[in-house]
Parts: structure tokens; sequence; C-alpha cells
């Protein structure tokens, strides 16, 4: 219900203010915008949310219930009433259909009813609260606006439109743009990744390359192993398509690698997930010992191996180890990669690099889905590379990057050192943080959005970790960053 946010009553107008919401939610029902049976936030959030007492709100929802456009009751809630109409169809017995005296079906009948599960509460509220003004967004994972190129994104434009014959109108062919293809082929070269243009898929960021593999790789009910904590427990791109989640136990040097047997056999696990480089949520980085015995463990045992480098361009005091794509020989890796971290999240590019076979599958699946990723958006991906701006930029934002980082580790040594610990990372945008008192993370969560404060808690990335915070340097200003954190450490240990 966004709507909410965008209006509030006049305060200068005649109208009482119970009136105007009273008015405002009629008009909403019968435009049909609110349908029947769809809830209503609680009293308290409406009364926040259109900045005005609780008494008001309830005086709106007490003349909305009498006229039977609402209904409630202590335990569900207030909801849009029916209407009370019913299909009174009346149909010549000769048509062999008989009148139905059931109510009409409305589209809000359907919702729970997907194949794909909705976002977790929490992050329903994140993704809504994001777009809030004057909010910090303390956990977000992705660049601030004063990150991204701008103005290089801006000569770019201008640069392809005098030098182009034709606008690029048309769809690509199923792999995406050769000309890009190539381009990347040459980009993950100089990681150490050998792959040739038939190799690669473009898809719309790395999101849409799960979903592709979950839908066309991977039976129903079947599991996948992966580190936990993980970015993928807050999501449901697997989970949506019948796949199971499996955690594997992390350390400082990643994943453990000896589980890896074990949890196999004891899940039946067809496949390993891994994020090895400025792993989200915990900033880790696996160990070049530990990547080595990864790759003999999982070639031991059959174990396929799912590469998430989205962060991995983003080292920020020495590069990291080669990728394990790198030190593949036998297609045991299918790797993922993004320009949603280092470049645009608008520009929903990103690529996934595995054997012939592998690539047409999903390529096969990904033309069923959205026939081909933005034309548009490849040719300026394909340009941003070739033409140099993606390595002048990378060289910039770390550089800031790393300002940032600094800054929010001098903040937590200043303000957090006796409520907390944490590691510093050596890239990517995550500080892990756990708190050593007890303090309740969705009570924290609460009272800091009531300060204008969004956080990503650990309980998003792992059901366990209830003590954990995702900390981003990544998204906040500065100035920003320094309030939210000294208000965060007033509000921790007013719960300590």
């Amino acid at each position: 219900m966004n709507q909410l946010s965008q209006w509030r009553p006049d305060m200068n107008d005649p109208l009482p203010l119970y009136q105007q919401i009273e008015a405002y939610i009629i008009a909403k029902i019968k435009s049909g915008e609110w349908t029947q049976g769809m809830k209503l936030p609680s009293q308290r959030v409406l009364a926040k949310q259109f900045g005005v007492n609780r008494s008001t709100i309830v005086a709106a929802m007490d003349r909305l219930v009498s006229a039977g456009m609402l209904e409630g009751n202590s335990g569900g809630g207030t909801r849009v009433a029916g209407d009370g109409e019913v299909d009174d169809l009346t149909l010549h017995d000769s048509e062999g259909i008989q009148p139905s005296s059931s109510p009409r079906k409305h589209w809000n009948d359907y919702v729970e009813e997907g194949m794909h599960y909705p976002n977790l509460p929490l992050v329903q509220t994140i993704n809504r609260m994001e777009f809030a003004p004057h909010m910090i967004r303390l956990g977000t994972g992705e660049l601030s606006p004063s990150l991204l190129p701008e103005q290089s994104m801006r000569h770019l434009f201008s640069e392809i439109a005098s030098s182009l014959d034709t606008v690029p109108l048309s769809y690509e062919e199923p792999l995406g743009s050769l000309q890009l293809r190539r381009e990347l082929c040459l980009e993950l070269g100089r990681r150490g990744i050998n792959a040739s243009p038939s190799n690669v898929l473009v898809v719309s960021g790395a999101l849409q390359a799960f979903q592709l593999i979950s839908a066309g790789l991977l039976e129903r009910q079947s599991t996948i192993l992966l580190e936990k904590p993980s970015y993928l427990y807050s999501i449901h791109a697997f989970q949506s398509a019948g796949v199971r989640l499996a955690g594997v136990p992390m350390d400082a040097e990643g994943l453990q690698a000896s589980a890896l047997a074990r949890l196999k056999q004891l899940r039946q696990a067809v496949l390993l997930y891994t994020n090895p480089t400025y792993h989200n949520p915990t900033g880790i980085v696996m160990s070049e010992a530990r990547r080595t015995r990864l790759m003999q463990v999982c070639d031991q045992i059959g174990l396929p191996i799912l590469e998430d480098g989205a962060y991995e361009e983003l080292w920020l005091d020495h590069r990291p180890p080669a990728a394990l794509k790198a030190r593949d020989t036998s297609g045991q890796v299918l790797y993922v990669g993004t320009l949603s971290k280092i470049v645009s999240p608008g520009l929903r590019i990103g690529w996934i690099v595995g054997s012939e076979r592998v690539i047409e599958r999903l390529a096969d699946i990904k033309m069923q889905t959205d026939y081909g990723s933005s034309s548009v958006s490849q040719l300026m991906a394909y340009h941003w590379l070739h033409s140099g701006y993606h390595q002048r930029h990378m060289e910039q934002l770390r550089e800031q990057l790393r300002i940032r980082r600094d800054t929010m580790l001098e903040l937590l040594q200043q303000d957090w050192h006796d409520i907390a610990t944490w590691q510093k990372p050596t890239g990517g945008f995550y500080i892990w943080v756990t708190l050593t008192g007890g303090c309740s993370l969705n009570k924290l969560f609460d009272r800091a959005l009531s300060a204008g404060i969004l956080l990503n808690v650990g309980t998003l990335y792992d059901r366990g970790a209830s003590r954990q915070l995702r900390l981003s340097y990544a998204y906040a200003p500065i100035e920003e960053m320094k309030f939210a954190m000294g208000k965060l450490a007033e509000l921790i240990r007013m719960q300590g």
C-alpha cells in the first residue's frame, strides 16, 4: 500500500481531518485500487503515515465500518468489505451452464495462490522504506547515487549517439549481443577466466541468472548447499522453484569445505552456491588454500559449483585470490557476474559463464522469459567496457569506498567498541557486526526506523543470526552515516 506514503490530509482545509481521510479511502475503494478483502495497515501505522492523531484514524474508520465500506475484528485487522454483489448471470438451460450464486472473483482472490513466494515481510518493509524521503539507508546493498558514474555515462551516451547509424531497437540473439560477449570475454580474461562468446549468456542482472538456473537446471524438491549466513536466504529465487537451501558453516577463511561431503550425502544436495569474494553479508574473502581445497572436494564428491562474483572487483586493500572459475578446467563451475554492484543497478546487465550446453539451455529459458535483455543496455555496457570508462571508474570508486569504509570503522571504534565486535573488510560493501549484549533485532529495527534509519538485520540472512547486523558503507552519505551510527549505538544501549 505504497499509496499511503504519498498522500496526507490538508491541515489548511476546513474539512475535518477524519472526513478527508474517510473521503480518500472511499475514493480508493470505489476506483478499484483497494479491492475486497485487502487488509489495511494498523491504526498506529495509518496515523503515522497520514501525520494525524490515532483518534482521528479511529473516527474515520468507525464511520467507514458503519457505512459498510470496511469490516474488522480484533484478530484480523481492518479489511475492505465485500460489495455483497453476486453473479446474477442468467443463461438458458440449453447452453448447459447453470447460473452461479457464488461471489464474483476479484484479482485480490489470487494473490496468495501464485507459485512465486512473496518476499519476507521484513524485506517488503525494507523495499518500501528505501524510497521514503529522508531515510538513512545503513544496510543497502548498492552504491550511493553520488558514486554512480553519472558524468561518464552522459559522455558515453553522447559518443554513442553521434556514432550510430541506426538505433538498436531490435531483439538481440539468444545469448545476447555478440560484441558485448566478446568484450566480456576480454574482461574475464584479465581476471584469469578463459571463456569464448559461446560460453557467455547476457542476463538482466545476477538475480535473473539465479532464476534461470533454478528453472532450467534444477528439479523441484532438490537441495543446494550454500554458506550460512547468505544473501540467498533473503530472496526466493530458488525456493519459489521448489528448491531447498541447506547451510554450510563458515569460518574466517570462508565456507568449511570439510563439511561438504557429509552435507551433500545427508541432504542429497545437487550443487553448491558460493559467494567466495567479499561475501554478502559477512564480507569474508575465501582464502587461497580454502579455494584450492574446495575445488578438490567438489571434484571428488561430484558437486557442481555456482559461483557468485558480484563483488569481485571491489577490492580496496589488495586484489583477492582468483575466482574459482579461473581454476576450472572441466566445466565444474558456473560463474555469475554483474555490473549492478560496480557501475549501475539501473543498467540491468549481468552474465553467466559456463559450458556451451548449459549456456544454450539457459538461453532457451531466457528467450521464453523475456526474449532477451535490453538491446540499448547491452550497447551501453559494450561501449562502457570497450572505451576504457570501466577501468577509470573502478579506480575512482575504490578510492571513495576506502574513505567510506575507514570512516565507518572509525565510528564503530568510537561509539560501538563496548557493544559489538567486527572485522575490517578488505573489499565489497559490508561490515558484519555482532552485538555483544542482549538486544531484540526486531525492536531495534522498529526503533531505528522511527529515527529515520533503515537497517538490514542478520536474521534476513540466517535465522540464527539474532545478534548480527549487516552495515553498508556504500550508500549513505558520510554525514548521515555519522549521525546514524551514533544514534544506533544509543538505541542498542537502551536495550542493553
